[in-house]
């Protein structure tokens, strides 16, 4: 029997609202979430991007607003904390769908970027809603701007991140500052490690919610190419955007200036294409989102600061020009296809060099990313088997004078050469002249010395910065 919204609890202002935006049976994270909280218990909660989440921790929040505070005060009822500006703006954009027929709710979005007289003048008045990044709400905390007094819920969404992001300790002074009664919902990827310990301090007898990878049955349609260089790489992607067919693709850079670079060539090239990084004002985030939005932009480059809080349907295909820094974060790239209930297309470009990066997001995964090639620019270079934890094998030594291979070391699977050979050296330490010299293997055979390799760490003109 399929469970449904008005089976759970919620107030009627909350189902009729679900009701009118086509939501009628919680997902899985939901079903197990959203009574839990109902009932006052603090939450613990792993699930992976897609799965509902935001709904899972705002609704039971909003159940609590359909009765008036006892509190006085004008400060937040429910304050919920993000890593980034997008993804704070998606959480307050749903919490506006949820409470369409809670005309009295008020809600405040705090992120850096925007102007502080609007966001001073929304917390002079009673608010029942704060989305927040932690940088920002500190600044409004250290000006006395904000009171917690009548806060009844703290959210931590995505809490994992915002630790990556160095958040620790600005998590940690903000609640302090909240009531010591309040509920709290914390939401991770992971509840390991760092954000366990976190959790254990700011809890009481939480409630911990696993929610199980699942595998939705190829909604999205991943492919894995590698290539030698940049400049092949180059080449894979005028292929992939002239022949994917797509209405809207997101292409992810490992860089702010990267995401520049290539949305200027591809503008160049023809394409309404546009950047999204971190360091655009705020304001131009946003016009850059509304356009996306508006499908006035085609291919939206950016870096993982938009990997969280993009919900465009339209998006049919997202290309991971340069890999994640954190395999996680492969998830969150892909995540921004097949949305809706739509089909999508996620394809990773990795230099040959980079397969033991490619073997961290599979076994993040755990499971294999299919490999494919497109017929005349298949890579020349092998690509190591057995990865980094793999048998014992020959890795490659140092590369001399122009490029020229060396001996060859003995290392551990997919990490190359960790003896010395009789190749290059390692850049900076004894010149390798045309190959002699003792050579360190590293990955693909480690880098020319001064006299073998240049200075910027090319080697006989193949990048590895």
């Amino acid at each position: 029997m399929t469970i449904k919204f008005s089976d759970i609890g919620l107030a009627p202002a909350l189902t009729q609202a679900l009701e009118a935006a086509g939501y009628e049976s919680p997902t899985g994270v939901q079903a197990e979430a959203i009574p839990a909280a109902l009932a006052g218990r603090d939450l613990l909660v792993s699930a992976q991007t897609g799965s509902g989440k935001t709904a899972a921790f705002l609704l039971p929040s909003m159940h609590k607003l359909s009765n008036r505070s006892e509190k006085s005060g004008k400060g937040p009822r429910v304050l919920v904390l993000t890593p980034t500006r997008e993804l704070a703006q998606q959480v307050e954009k749903n919490a506006q769908t949820y409470g369409e027929n809670m005309r009295w709710m008020r809600t405040a979005c705090l992120v850096g970027g925007a102007s502080f007289g609007f966001q001073t003048r929304a917390l002079s008045r009673p608010v029942d809603i704060v989305v927040a990044t932690p940088g920002r709400l500190m600044d409004h905390m250290r000006q006395g701007r904000i009171d917690f007094s009548r806060l009844e819920v703290l959210i931590l969404d995505e809490a994992d991140r915002m630790l990556d992001m160095g958040f620790v300790d600005d998590i940690e002074e903000i609640v302090k500052a909240t009531p010591a009664d309040r509920q709290t919902l914390l939401f991770s990827a992971t509840l390991d490690g760092v954000v366990g310990r976190m959790a254990e301090r700011m809890t009481r007898d939480p409630q911990r919610i696993e929610i199980a990878r699942v595998d939705d049955g190829g909604k999205i349609d991943e492919h894995l190419m590698y290539c030698d260089d940049v400049r092949h790489k180059d080449r894979l992607m005028d292929v992939i955007l002239k022949e994917a067919g797509f209405d809207q693709c997101v292409i992810f850079t490992a860089t702010k200036v990267g995401s520049e670079e290539l949305a200027d060539k591809l503008s160049d090239q023809g394409y309404q294409a546009a950047c999204l990084h971190g360091d655009m004002p705020q304001s131009w985030r946003n016009r850059t989102l509304n356009d996306l939005r508006r499908g006035r932009i085609k291919v939206l480059v950016a870096t993982d600061v938009a990997a969280r809080g993009i919900d465009v349907p339209t998006i049919t295909h997202v290309v991971n020009y340069d890999l994640p820094k954190q395999a996680e974060d492969y998830v969150h790239r892909i995540g921004r296809t097949g949305r809706a209930g739509r089909d999508g297309t996620a394809i990773t470009l990795a230099e040959v060099r980079e397969h033991h990066r490619v073997r961290r997001i599979e076994q993040y995964l755990k499971r294999t990313l299919p490999e494919g090639v497109i017929d005349g620019m298949e890579p020349t270079r092998r690509v190591p088997k057995g990865g980094s934890n793999g048998p014992r094998r020959n890795g490659g030594g140092g590369y001399g004078r122009n490029g020229k291979p060396g001996g060859y070391g003995r290392g551990t699977g997919g990490n190359g050469g960790g003896k010395p050979g009789n190749g290059g050296s390692y850049a900076g330490r004894k010149p390798s002249g045309s190959g002699s010299g003792s050579g360190y293997g590293n990955r693909e055979g480690g880098y020319g010395g001064r006299d073998g390799g240049s200075r910027d760490r090319r080697d006989g003109g193949r990048r590895f910065d």
